[in-house]
């Protein structure tokens, strides 16, 4: 049976469906008056953002201290921008300052129904998902840091050395896979969790080994961090996030020669969104070759930062240019002029990040 194209593509920021994001916040006790005062004061800032078409504030009528916050935003690359900006790192301290916990979760809007919808004017450019997407139920999610330069050799020896934590985080989430690069002295940590990514990381975070790995490479990071003090590790995290914008793979189960790969794209300023798109949809038109040596692709974008995640089949110089996400002198050209570097040293090469570790959780039996 022959597998289509958006059967293979399992997830994409990039095809102009509306964004309906739900963000779940248990909050401290007595500080509900705070938090909405504090929402009071971001609100209007929140309604003048390119994209943004509404949201909502919500207070559980059962526990005080739960409460919900929706919005819907005409596309997710806008969303994207605002919500891994400095600007929007600052705006949301006074919120997070309030929370006990916190859990983001995204969605694109594939169906509506109810007089509401059909009588509001949606945007022009604000479309429904066309069909669900298939998936094998997994997350995945990137994290990028810098360390300082000269360091780079001691950083790779503490990360690679450790103890891998459990895989099983509870009865619904799983860590699957985690693999870390470097390129140059930026660290790019890449997971892939069946469940809760959320839960994922924090029982991560959590695992003694894990924290003793964290705390030796604190004295090497650029910017400053206290894992002790929960404010600063989550303005830490939240501006290291790079979520996947887009995922696509082959239909088929991995075999021995499959072997992960990973590039670093440098844009230019403000172009971020555009490579990744451009990435996603060279990926996309390799897809239509089975017989290409890239299985599966995940490509995670934040800001100017795009890194692509490769699977490739047999060894990575049968088609350097095509596992780069390139084939032909105009597509190279395209992506020269997306990235920050020209000439010689926008080529795969020079991109191609060292694998540090990639370990895989054992099969359940």
């Amino acid at each position: 049976m022959t597998t289509t194209l958006s059967e293979r593509v399992s997830q994409s920021a990039f095809d102009g469906s509306m964004l309906r994001v739900v963000l779940l916040m248990d909050l401290h006790e007595g500080t509900q008056q705070q938090f909405f005062e504090a929402y009071e004061k971001l609100r209007n800032d929140i309604a003048s953002i390119p994209g943004h078409i509404s949201d909502q504030l919500c207070q559980s009528f059962e526990n005080p201290s739960q409460w919900l916050i929706t919005s819907e935003w005409e596309s997710a690359p806008q969303y994207l921008a605002w919500v891994n900006s400095e600007h929007h790192a600052e705006q949301v301290k006074p919120l997070g300052a309030c929370a006990r916990a916190m859990r983001p979760l995204k969605f694109t809007v594939l169906r509506e129904t109810g007089r509401g919808y059909d009588q509001a004017a949606r945007p022009a450019s604000a479309r429904l998902q066309p069909a669900p997407r298939l998936g094998a139920g997994i997350v995945r999610h990137a994290l990028t840091f810098t360390v300082k330069p000269g360091s780079e050799k001691q950083v790779a020896a503490i990360l690679s050395d450790y103890a891998s934590p459990a895989a099983r985080v509870d009865d619904h989430t799983r860590l699957c896979r985690t693999s870390l690069f470097m390129h140059g002295n930026r660290v790019v940590r890449t997971v892939e969790v069946q469940g809760d990514l959320m839960a994922a990381l924090r029982h991560v975070s959590e695992q003694p080994e894990v924290r003793a790995v964290e705390e030796a490479i604190n004295p090497y990071l650029e910017q400053d961090r206290n894992l002790n003090d929960p404010e600063s590790a989550r303005m830490f995290f939240m501006r290291a996030a790079v979520p996947a914008v887009h995922h696509i793979a082959a239909p088929e189960p991995e075999s021995a020669d499959v072997h992960r790969h990973a590039y670093f794209y440098p844009a230019k300023p403000g172009c971020g969104t555009a490579l990744a798109r451009f990435l996603a949809r060279q990926d996309e038109a390799a897809a239509a070759r089975p017989a290409g040596p890239v299985r599966s692709s995940s490509i995670f974008q934040r800001d100017d930062i795009v890194v692509r995640l490769i699977d490739v089949r047999g060894p990575l110089e049968t088609e350097p240019e095509t596992a780069f996400g390139v084939a032909g002198p105009r597509k190279a050209a395209v992506l020269r002029r997306l990235m920050a570097e020209h000439g010689e040293r926008a080529g795969a090469a020079h991109h191609t990040m060292k694998l540090i570790t990639d370990r895989r959780a054992p099969a359940e039996s």
